[in-house]
This record gives C-alpha cells, sequence and structure tokens, in this order.
C-alpha cells in the first residue's frame, strides 16, 4: 500500500473508528486513527503524507470546528466532516470552516468512502481547470493574481492572501468561466462534486467568504456579482499574467 491515499479517521468512539479503519483498509486506503484532537494534532505532525481527514464534529474536549479551522490555517490536507443527523447549523458552519464535505450520523461507509474518493479526486486536480482555458500558472482579473502553483492571491501592491482549499476551488470555477452565470447547483457539482440539498447555503457562504478576501466592500460586491434567480458571476475579465 506505498502509493494509497493516506486517510485519517478521528472520531472518539472507539466502535465507529476502528470499523471505519478496517472498512477503508479492506478497499485500498492507507488509514490512520486518532480518538481526539491531541492525537489528530500529534498525527498530523508524524505524517507528512495524509491525503484527507476524515473528522468527526462532536467529540470532547477540542471539538470539530476547531480542529477544522486548525487544519485549514496549516493548508492542511482536505477533511470530510462527520456530523449529526438534521443538524443543518452544524452542517453550514463547518462548510464555513473550510470542511470540503460532510456525512450525516448513522451513515453507511460505501457512502463515505464515495464521498472521500470524490474530494480526492477534486483535490489532485485543481478543480475548475483553468489550464484548459489558459497555460498560465499566474491568472490575473482585476487587480488580483491568482497564483495556481502556491494557490493564492496577490494584489496590485505585492499583499498576499493565502486561499483555503475550498476557496481556491470556487475561486478557480469563477476563473475558468468569467464574465459567465454559474449556478448554485453548478457551483456544487463544480467545487465538491454533489447536488445542492434543500436549504444548502453552503455555496452562498463560501461566496460570502471568498468576497471578504477580494471584494474593495464585501457588502456591495462588484467583482463576485449575485444574479438573482441564476447563481453568480465574476465580472472581470482573466488574462495571463
Amino acid at each position: 500500500m506505498e502509493n494509497a491515499e493516506h486517510i485519517l479517521v478521528v472520531d472518539d468512539h472507539d466502535e465507529i473508528r476502528d470499523l471505519l479503519g478496517q472498512y477503508l483498509s479492506r478497499h485500498g486506503l492507507k488509514v490512520t486513527l486518532a480518538m481526539d484532537g491531541v492525537t489528530m494534532r500529534q498525527r498530523l505532525e508524524k505524517h507528512d503524507d495524509i491525503d484527507l481527514i476524515v473528522l468527526d464534529l462532536m467529540m470532547p474536549g477540542e471539538d470539530g470546528l476547531s480542529l477544522c479551522r486548525h487544519v485549514r490555517s496549516i493548508d492542511g490536507p482536505p477533511i470530510i466532516m462527520l456530523t449529526a443527523m438534521g443538524e443543518e447549523s452544524d452542517k453550514v458552519v463547518g462548510l464555513e470552516m473550510g470542511a470540503d464535505d460532510y456525512v450525516c450520523k448513522p451513515f453507511s461507509p460505501r457512502e463515505l468512502l464515495a464521498r472521500i474518493k470524490a474530494v480526492l479526486r477534486r483535490s489532485s486536480k485543481p478543480t475548475g481547470h483553468p489550464e484548459e482555458n489558459d497555460s498560465s500558472d499566474r491568472l490575473k482579473f482585476d487587480r488580483w493574481i491568482l497564483d495556481n502553483n502556491l494557490r493564492q492571491l496577490e494584489d496590485d501592491k505585492d499583499l498576499v492572501i493565502p486561499l483555503s482549499t475550498a476557496e481556491y476551488r470556487l475561486l478557480s470555477a469563477f476563473i475558468s468561466n468569467p464574465r459567465r452565470v454559474l449556478s448554485r447547483d453548478q457551483l456544487l457539482d463544480i467545487t465538491q462534486g454533489r447536488e445542492a440539498m434543500p436549504f444548502d447555503r453552503s455555496i452562498d457562504n463560501q461566496v460570502s467568504r471568498l468576497r471578504r478576501k477580494v471584494e474593495t466592500d464585501p457588502k456591495n460586491p462588484t467583482l463576485i456579482k449575485t444574479v438573482w434567480g441564476g447563481g453568480y458571476m465574476l465580472t472581470a475579465e482573466v488574462l495571463s499574467s
């Protein structure tokens, strides 16, 4: 399993953690287990090859949201959050913190495996595929330059703005489709590989978070505009830099 993707499973329930470890291992994945936030941080320090984290939201001590925020702050691997059934607010907050997807408990290990594979596919190839429209590793729009190698933004005053994985994928989708209206369903499919669920506001929240980084006035956006009844549109022209 030298070339297998490495999954870190973080859950305080021994039975769930062990069963997931066994199931994912049987399907060709390398698995490391952690019972809480302290152990998770230790595993991340010890293993630099972790490709994805399956992270339980509700745990004693440091909870999943705080741990998700930590992983995003160090530009860590993608995260699939495990949440309690029906806790819509937890799902939204988790996605706002930078989780890449979520699965509701109780869940099917088969569904989780499918979501893991989908997230791994997206993270291995920048979503939006800007290379299909332009071969440049640096793309200019408005006063910004997106560096696709470093996955960060630079403004016209050389200020560097780091992007989370979710923010980078969303911005890449807009840059690959400038001046084109993208619906919420399209953006979810491009960035997360899934369809919108009823009352799913995850894309709206991600757009709001991205606007806080790229708009001069996020409350009155001009760069990423809302098209009522349609979705969102990047208004700027995209050029090689």
